[in-house]
C-alpha cells in the first residue's frame, strides 16, 4: 500500500451529502476483485448520461478538477452498503483524500486499508475548505498527516483528531497484510519452534 506522508494538491467541491457506495461506485462495476481500472466509473451515473457521454456539469469532469487529488464532500459520506470498491474507485481515480464532516463507519475504516486519507471537520470549517475548493486549479490545498492539518490555498489551518494506530498505518504504507508481514520473523521463530516441539503434524 502506498504511504501518506503530505499531499499537495487540487480540491474537487462535491457538497452533496449521503454520498452513499453506489454513488461512488454502482453496482454493475462490483464484478472485478482488482483495485484497478474502477477510476473511470467513480460517480459513473453522475458523470456520464446513458450514452456514455460526459455531463460537462460534474465537477469532476471540468477541466480544472480532473487532476483532483482532494474531494470536499458533505455529511455523512460513504453510507450504504459495504463495498470496498468505493475507495479503490477513489484511489483509481487519483484522489488520496476526502475531507467532510462525517463519514460512514466502514467506509472510513475500508479508506485506511486502501492509502487514502479520511479527515472529519466540524461544518464549518468544511464550508471554508469547500469555498477555497470552488477556485479551482489555482487553488491547492496542504494535507501534513503527521502534523494532522489542511491548510487551505490562503494558509488557514485547520487541525484534524486521528486514531493513532490508523495514523501509523497510513504514514507507513501498512494494510492488513503490511502489518502481519511486520510480524514475520516472530511468525517463522513460532512456525520453526512448533515444527521442532511437534514434528508429527
Amino acid at each position: 500500500m502506498d504511504k501518506f506522508t503530505t499531499l499537495t494538491g487540487i480540491a474537487a467541491p462535491t457538497p452533496m451529502v449521503n454520498v452513499d457506495t453506489d454513488m461512488i461506485i454502482p453496482k454493475q462495476f462490483l464484478k472485478t476483485i482488482k483495485r484497478s481500472g474502477l477510476g473511470v466509473n467513480l460517480f459513473d451515473e453522475m458523470r456520464y448520461d446513458d450514452d456514455g457521454n460526459e455531463i460537462p456539469g460534474f465537477v469532476l469532469n471540468q477541466p480544472q478538477y480532473r487532476s483532483a487529488e482532494i474531494l470536499v464532500a458533505g455529511d455523512n459520506f460513504g453510507c450504504g452498503s459495504s463495498r470496498e470498491h468505493a475507495p479503490w474507485a477513489i484511489k483509481d481515480f487519483g484522489i488520496r483524500c476526502v475531507i467532510a464532516p462525517s463519514f460512514a463507519d466502514i467506509f472510513y475504516n475500508n479508506c485506511f486499508k486502501n492509502g487514502i486519507l479520511p479527515i472529519a471537520l466540524p461544518q464549518d470549517a468544511v464550508d471554508v475548505l469547500m469555498k477555497d475548493a470552488e477556485k479551482g486549479a489555482n487553488a491547492r490545498m496542504d494535507i501534513d498527516l503527521e502534523a494532522q492539518t489542511v491548510t487551505t490555498s490562503d494558509g488557514e489551518v485547520f487541525h484534524f483528531e486521528l486514531d493513532s494506530f490508523k495514523k501509523h498505518c497510513l504514514l507507513n504504507g501498512l494494510d492488513d497484510i503490511g502489518l502481519t508481514l511486520e510480524k514475520a520473523a516472530s511468525i517463522d521463530s513460532f512456525e520453526a519452534k512448533a515444527t521442532a516441539d511437534r514434528p508429527w503434524v
